[in-house]
């Protein structure tokens, strides 16, 4: 995906408001052991451009004064009740070195599987995106997860369920191996199961 922005010399909460008035966000791109710059980027292709889920968890093309880069999109502000961007930052990216990026995740076949068809269970996903850990190249847009193997034994899916594509991991930060969805079923229900 490309975003194309222009270098800014000037800076401060006053540029930063004239900017906005003449429809740009204010920017800075920074990272890969190079000095951080500031730009501005044309504020409707970027409103429409963040409310897509590619443009957060993919390798963006950010051409600034007509030269090009690889980065991630880091953060950005909105304001609090108008339709406007008023800040965003990006992070080169370093293709010799792995990067860290929450990608969202896709669920299908709940609705197919034993947990739900046979014993009416309730799925709950417990997270929408999941922290990976890739080379830039290897970056996916999305994890998916399928869910039709829940049943009354298996309750729930963690991240060590899932298989990865080739060159992906979970980075482990001492946390417990997170749930990423579960499924609750009925203690009849679950009886029954039992009886049967």
């Amino acid at each position: 995906m490309k975003v194309v922005a222009t270098s800014r010399t000037e800076q401060g909460s006053g540029a930063s408001r004239r900017l906005r008035r003449a429809g740009q966000v204010p920017g800075i791109v920074y990272g890969a052991g190079q000095e951080a710059k500031a730009i501005s980027i044309e504020h409707n292709p970027l409103w429409h451009a963040v409310h897509k889920e590619v443009f957060h968890s993919s390798i963006l093309d950010l051409e600034i004064d007509g030269k090009s880069e690889q980065v991630l999109l880091r953060t950005y502000q909105a304001h609090p009740y108008k339709q406007q961007i008023q800040h965003i930052d990006f992070l080169r990216v370093d293709p010799s070195k792995p990067i860290q990026v929450a990608v969202p995740l896709h669920f299908s076949g709940h609705t197919e599987s034993p947990a739900v068809k046979l014993y009416a269970g309730q799925v709950t996903f417990v997270a929408n995106q999941l922290t990976i850990e890739c080379m830039a190249d290897k970056l996916p847009e999305f994890i998916a997860i399928d869910c039709s193997v829940l049943d009354i034994t298996k309750r729930s899916i963690h991240a060590s369920d899932l298989t990865l594509p080739e060159g992906v991991t979970v980075p482990d930060h001492g946390q417990q191996d997170s749930s990423l969805v579960t499924v609750k079923i009925k203690n009849s229900a679950a009886k029954a199961a039992g009886d049967a």
